[in-house]
């Protein structure tokens, strides 16, 4: 069995966000490996946060950010399930950097769901058209992949988070989720631009 110091553990809390005894489990089923530590804790986390996406967020916060010399504005309600998350430090830099996430990238839902079926049909009719002369089984793959590309840029749960695009802003809630124990869902933003 590998020796799992106290530094190890603290660094992997550090880099990880999660608890001692979270990062130290991690650690040796890892065998001591940090990287394969931070894999396995962002697997837990999500299924963590799966657990909980059933539960009612009924609490939270509206957060407003304004952006380019007042250019660019975004109000967000970001829901939680008690008052105590919601006055949590963490909870409000979360709401905060995702209305960053909103001003910078705009999207245009929060996610597939709510996407009105036309303009998923119109999509479709447009990466499907984009495939002439492809057999049939090749176009329908062709499609699915650009819709889920088009996802990843309409809708704000897919978007690659700007403060780290190797998650996804929905990976980014998950793993916030893992850590305060509690279930949190955007529900709804505005953003405003002036041209």
């Amino acid at each position: 069995m590998v020796e799992i110091s106290a530094k190890i553990v603290n660094d992997l809390r550090q880099r990880s966000g999660a608890g001692m005894m979270e990062c130290k489990k991690a650690l040796v089923e890892a065998g001591g490996d940090m990287e394969e530590a931070i894999v396995i804790l962002r697997k837990k986390g999500v299924a963590s946060a799966a657990k909980k996406a059933g539960r009612d967020v009924s609490k939270g916060t509206i957060q407003s950010y304004i952006h380019g010399g007042g250019r660019i504005g975004v109000l967000l309600e970001l829901n939680c399930e008690t008052d105590f998350v919601a006055r949590n430090e963490e909870f409000q830099r979360l709401a905060k950097d995702i209305c960053m996430h909103i001003a910078a990238m705009s999207p245009a839902y929060v996610s597939a769901d709510e996407i009105p079926p036309e303009v998923v049909g119109s999509e479709r009719a447009i990466a499907a058209a984009q495939c002439v002369g492809k057999p049939e089984d090749v176009v329908e793959k062709i499609v699915a992949g650009k819709l889920v590309k088009w996802h990843s840029e309409v809708c704000l749960l897919d978007q690659p988070f700007v403060k780290d695009q190797q998650h996804s802003v929905g990976a980014h809630i998950a793993q916030m989720i893992a850590k305060i124990g509690e279930n949190i869902k955007v529900k709804q933003f505005v953003r405003y631009q002036i041209w």
